[in-house]
């Protein structure tokens, strides 16, 4: 059901259905470049971010452009981007850089995915019922297969939201293939100690209710859930469905 809605979603933003953002090496530069001459031109300027409203009632003034690359991270889409859903609250976007130069050190060589944010001016970004006032930021998971690190799947753009893992965070298509939950721990524990240092906090984790378990049982998920940081406890059955393959951060301004 979920996977259905969300069809709508892939084939419409921006530049028409694509099931993967690139398909050679020379179209990925040029869309590079493409992104980059975009960030360039539409960064923001340097007045205060001002979040008003709530996450899922709300809208962003001054809002900051994420980069859309840096040295271990890219942001998942072209056309997303291109089509302004990159946008944050300047506290937010220095928290999550902060937190990819700390994963950079304790995790050399490791990539990671930013996915969508907000839209320039906040306000409603379909289909998200969130991400409206730039404190809402999606995160792809990371996922390993024999224990390394496993990449193969980054590149499907805004399709990504289609992929489906099973209950144990296994990909429905390789079960070789699964989520890296005590990295995924690790990367929200991160964004909460860097999110500090910007008077902020991370006030809720979305994903899928089923992969609570798994995210827990790891070492980094203990420290999580002994930390306190809340991660939704239920969900309705199209919004649980959608959250397998990312997890969603709402941060709170302390």
């Amino acid at each position: 059901m979920g996977r259905t809605y969300l069809i709508t979603f892939v084939c419409t933003i921006a530049f028409g259905c694509n099931a993967q953002d690139t398909t050679t090496s020379k179209k990925h530069n040029k869309i590079n470049s493409l992104s980059d001459l975009y960030y360039k031109n539409n960064k923001g300027d340097s007045l205060p971010s001002k979040s008003l409203g709530t996450v899922s009632k709300g809208t962003l003034e001054n809002g900051k452009l994420m980069p859309n690359e840096g040295e271990n991270f890219s942001y998942f889409s072209a056309e997303s981007y291109l089509a302004g859903r990159a946008y944050t609250h300047e506290k937010v976007m220095k928290t999550v850089l902060a937190t990819y130069a700390s994963l950079g050190k304790k995790y050399p060589g490791r990539q990671f995915k930013l996915m969508e944010c907000s839209n320039e001016k906040g306000g409603k970004i379909w289909p998200h019922h969130t991400h409206q006032n730039g404190l809402s930021v999606d995160f792809m998971m990371p996922l390993k297969q024999s224990d390394s690190a496993y990449y193969k799947l980054d590149d499907r753009g805004r399709a990504h939201y289609l992929l489906d893992f099973d209950d144990r965070g296994r990909y429905s298509a390789d079960s070789t293939v699964s989520i890296d939950f005590d990295l995924v721990a690790k990367q929200i524990l991160i964004l909460d100690e860097q999110a500090r240092k910007n008077h902020l906090k991370v006030s809720k984790v979305i994903i899928k209710i089923e992969l609570k378990d798994e995210l827990y049982s790891t070492p980094h998920g203990k420290k999580l859930k002994a930390k306190g940081i809340y991660v939704v406890k239920a969900l309705t059955p199209l919004i649980n469905d959608l959250h397998d393959d990312h997890f969603h951060i709402d941060f709170e301004e302390i």
